[in-house]
């Protein structure tokens, strides 16, 4: 793809998940370009402009109609999401919109109704694209353990746990029975986002533990506050399967007959010791198969930039129908469904049967 071939983009707000966006975009000039910034408050838009050496407009419909991208990055509170959604694609753009696309299951329903149809909405979920999780899925592809059967995931909250459990089961958007209970614990929170906290005094964390029966498959959500920064609390992923299981890194499979074989996911980590190469993923591998490599060689990504580069660079082909939708709205609308029903599940003890709901596909 060249310089005049890149997908441009417009962004919809300027906090620092839109500014870690631009950054990862900014990185693949020949595979996007932003070209406009919208924001809400004029005292705003001229530092936004600034930083980002773009036009910057004060509603996202001036946005569309002056730039005409091939799509815009909808990156505002849960609440004002559904709005910003809705006035991008009424003012004639495709739109890649922050996670999750509204606040409630009846937002995520109005909102459905009002774009669902027109299948001009995808959203920004990259969990499964991270480099050890994309090279899990492509393991459960391969067969390798059998059929999916359950997944475990103690890792992250919310959509994102539920969209790596029904991404790596492959479960549709039938009804769900999600049971839950939430309880404390002490537990020093040495990290956060903004680094290192200087407290070492155990304080209650809330886990939140629950199970999504799907029929015939089943996930197993386990998470505990701030799990995402705290390294006192290990990241667990288990995906069993009907021959076989992933945990972790390590595999264990039916070979044949008398034959159980136990392997590895084994990463390819440049810049280790002598290698001179510059410190990069290069690739993950399982018994000599490559699962994942990495696209973007050379860029010294972390993961979660790697992920963000592969949705981005994704959402620009499909904006130019070049490409698959990366991750849409009904996706999306049903992971958050099932996560709201897990908040509901362990507030008040009871089992939540989630429905078919207008995004469901059969």
């Amino acid at each position: 793809m060249t310089l005049s071939q890149a997908a441009t983009f417009g962004i919809v707000g300027g906090g620092w998940r839109a500014e870690m966006l631009v950054r990862v975009a900014n990185l693949l000039p020949d595979r996007l370009t932003l070209v406009g910034a919208a924001v809400r408050r004029a005292e705003r838009a001229e530092e936004t402009g600034r930083r980002w050496k773009v036009p910057v407009y004060l509603s996202p419909q001036e946005l569309v109609s002056r730039q005409r991208p091939d799509f815009v990055i909808s990156c505002v509170p849960w609440d004002a999401n559904p709005g910003v959604v809705s006035a991008v694609v009424g003012a004639g753009s495709r739109v890649l919109s922050e996670t999750p696309p509204a606040p409630d299951a009846d937002g995520l329903r109005r909102l459905w109704e009002q774009v669902g149809s027109g299948g001009r909405v995808q959203v920004a979920e990259q969990y499964l694209l991270m480099p050890g999780h994309a090279a899990r899925r492509a393991l459960v592809g391969l067969g390798l353990i059998g059929r999916p059967t359950s997944v475990q995931v103690s890792s992250t909250h919310m959509y994102h746990a539920v969209s790596m459990i029904r991404g790596l089961l492959d479960a549709g958007s039938g009804p769900v029975t999600v049971s839950a209970s939430r309880f404390s614990a002490p537990l020093v929170d040495p990290l956060g986002r903004d680094g290192w906290t200087g407290d070492d005094t155990p304080k209650d964390a809330a886990t939140t533990i629950a199970t999504l029966d799907f029929g015939g498959a089943m996930g197993l959500y386990d998470f505990t506050d701030n799990q995402w920064h705290n390294q006192l609390r290990l990241r667990r992923i288990l995906v069993r399967g009907s021959h076989g299981e992933i945990a972790d890194d390590t595999v264990v499979r039916l070979a044949g007959e008398r034959t159980i074989l136990r392997s590895a996911l084994v990463r390819s980590q440049l810049g280790h010791d002598l290698n001179l190469d510059g410190y990069d993923t290069e690739h993950i591998t399982f018994e000599g198969h490559v699962l994942y490599r990495n696209p973007f060689l050379g860029l010294r990504l972390m993961d979660e930039e790697l992920a963000l580069a592969s949705l981005l660079t994704a959402t620009g082909a499909w904006a130019r129908d070049d490409g698959p939708a990366p991750y849409p709205l009904a996706e999306a609308c049903q992971d958050h469904l099932l996560a709201l029903a897990v908040e509901e599940s362990a507030r008040t003890g009871f089992p939540v049967r989630t429905g078919a709901e207008p995004w469901h596909s059969g």
